[in-house]
């Protein structure tokens, strides 16, 4: 079954643009031509896009992806995934360990009634850590 352009846009959930895109990046395979021009593409084309989407709303980036994606054509089923989904998960793990601490913050910032940044910061009751967020190493 081949499907046009946009119709695999309404059924990924994409646009025009981000399908070509896409396209352009290697996401997906470039798809058949009519004899009019027209691109032909199918059904796991649908499939690839949704699988991008969903990898996005994990925080894969799109490089990530495309190089999940470049690997699993290579290899075949086995691209790695696994692995790269602990990473990810170590990842994300981190960054809601920070969300934490921010969330944190702010909170006891809301209430010591912080007004002013400059007079908390000098202040010993101030409960906002300046010395050990200035110093600590960010996560990637």
């Amino acid at each position: 079954m081949s499907l046009r352009i946009n119709d695999v846009a309404r059924a990924a959930g994409v646009n025009r643009e981000t399908l070509r895109y896409y396209e352009r990046r290697g996401l997906i395979e470039q798809p058949d031509r009519s004899p009019g021009g027209h691109r032909l593409y199918d059904e796991r084309t649908v499939q690839t896009l949704r699988i991008v989407k969903a990898a996005q709303r994990l925080g894969f980036t799109l490089e990530e992806v495309a190089d999940l994606i470049e690997v699993g054509r290579r290899r075949g089923r086995d691209s790695g995934l696994q692995a790269r989904a602990q990473e990810k998960l170590i990842e994300v793990e981190a960054r809601m360990a920070d969300l934490t601490a921010i969330r944190d913050n702010l909170r006891a910032a809301l209430d010591a009634g912080c007004d002013d940044l400059h007079r908390c910061a000098s202040s010993d009751g101030c409960p906002l850590p300046f010395v050990e967020i200035t110093t600590r190493k960010a996560h990637a």
